[in-house]
């Protein structure tokens, strides 16, 4: 009998060791693998631009009696203002929207408590499985509502 119980032991001992490793590998998993799977960007810093066109040039070099002039012909590369380019803004515009930021959180937090404890006042001990849930619910939908939303 002591053979086995010291075995059963030993295989929860074993099982609870593989549990807490396979535990302490999935949290770390989790904890570690969101940075690499967020889509992270910095704004603002400098962002350098140039364009160049290639232009042609002539210069006409003289001559005299014995040796005829010539003409020097090259293309050269020149810095000029840079057209039909995307400019990325370093840093984003505010714009305006149409979206509805008045949130109701706060009054639905305190009518839900205020609410779950009329329910429980207001009520006999038999009736509180319902009445204080119910007393949550409906004071959370009246905080919203006094809270303006």
């Amino acid at each position: 009998m002591k053979r086995s119980s010291l075995q059963f032991k030993n295989q929860v001992k074993n099982l609870f060791c593989k549990t807490m490793k396979l535990l302490t590998f999935l949290v770390a998993s989790v904890l570690i693998t969101p940075p690499a799977f967020a889509d992270y960007r910095q704004g603002g810093g400098v962002q350098e631009t140039k364009c160049y066109n290639t232009v042609y040039r002539e210069e006409y070099i003289p001559g005299t009696r014995t040796n005829p002039g010539r003409v020097r012909r090259w293309n050269e590369q020149v810095e000029t203002a840079c057209e039909n380019q995307v400019r990325i803004q370093p840093y984003p515009q505010p714009t305006q929207s149409n979206v509805d930021d008045n949130s109701c959180i706060e009054g639905s937090i305190l009518g839900g408590i205020a609410g779950g404890a009329a329910g429980g006042v207001l009520s006999t001990q038999e009736n509180w499985i319902w009445s204080i849930p119910t007393g949550i619910i409906g004071g959370a939908l009246i905080g919203c509502q006094a809270d303006g939303g």
